[in-house]
């Protein structure tokens, strides 16, 4: 086989494998921008059709390969060019994408457990989201202060929703790996200033981000803080599970 009929014939075998549908000859001309007329291409196919390589499932339809199609193929294969450069760049996208979809998993549980043990809102910034992940908005609304203060409640639970906010004050405030304590009118966002931040950065498999708990001012501030360390010390060294 001539090296322009192995050029078509591989590039039939290739479209098919993507679409699925038998291949005809202007689909190869227009694809594959193969130097040479539609009647070339439909000689050729043809003549790759009694070798054996090729069969057309119907008289109106193009071709797709055949059993010995596919072994020609596959004993050819290393002459594709770039295939290994291919593989490999699809594997690492998908191979970040799993990674930061485990770190995702671990900030959840993180989270959620942070939640339940200061009993109050638990929330981390995700990686490569714009976004807070938050919890525990059913403790803080059980608290006394805001039972008596609807607005109050409600005005947490908006900075929640609208958590772009959230996220950019975040960024502006002075947090690094040591836990630091916003209290009241510290904080920059005027509808927490009935509440207390407490908030560390964390840094999960080169993922990082803010890990930290919101309560109401009379929160157990010792409590908090060590459980915020605990739980940070667990998310960093993988150990949630």
């Amino acid at each position: 086989m001539d090296e322009r009929k192995q050029e078509i014939f591989h590039a039939i075998v290739r479209h098919f494998i993507q679409t699925a549908t038998p291949v005809g000859s202007n689909t190869i001309l227009v694809s594959y921008k193969l130097s040479v007329s539609p009647a070339t291409i439909r000689n050729d196919m043809v003549f790759l059709e009694h070798e054996g390589l090729l069969y057309q499932p119907h008289t109106s339809a193009g071709r797709i390969p055949t059993d010995l199609g596919y072994r020609m193929y596959v004993n050819n294969i290393q002459k594709e060019e770039r295939i290994r450069e291919k593989v490999q760049k699809d594997i690492h996208r998908l191979l970040a994408f799993y990674r930061t979809h485990k770190a995702k998993e671990h900030i959840y549980d993180a989270v959620g457990l942070l939640a339940d043990s200061s009993n109050n809102v638990s929330f981390a910034t995700l990686p490569d989201q714009s976004r807070t992940f938050y919890l525990g908005l059913s403790h803080i609304l059980k608290q006394p202060e805001f039972r008596e203060n609807p607005m109050m409640a409600s005005q947490v639970v908006e900075v929640f929703e609208h958590n772009n906010n959230f996220l950019s004050t975040l960024h502006t405030l002075d947090i690094t790996d040591d836990v630091k304590i916003f209290i009241g009118k510290e904080n920059i966002i005027e509808k927490i200033q009935s509440c207390s931040l407490i908030v560390s950065q964390y840094n999960f498999e080169g993922h990082k981000g803010f890990i930290g708990i919101l309560g109401p001012t009379r929160m157990n501030y010792a409590y908090c803080t060590v459980a915020l360390e605990e739980i940070k010390k667990i998310l960093e060294k993988n150990k949630l599970h």
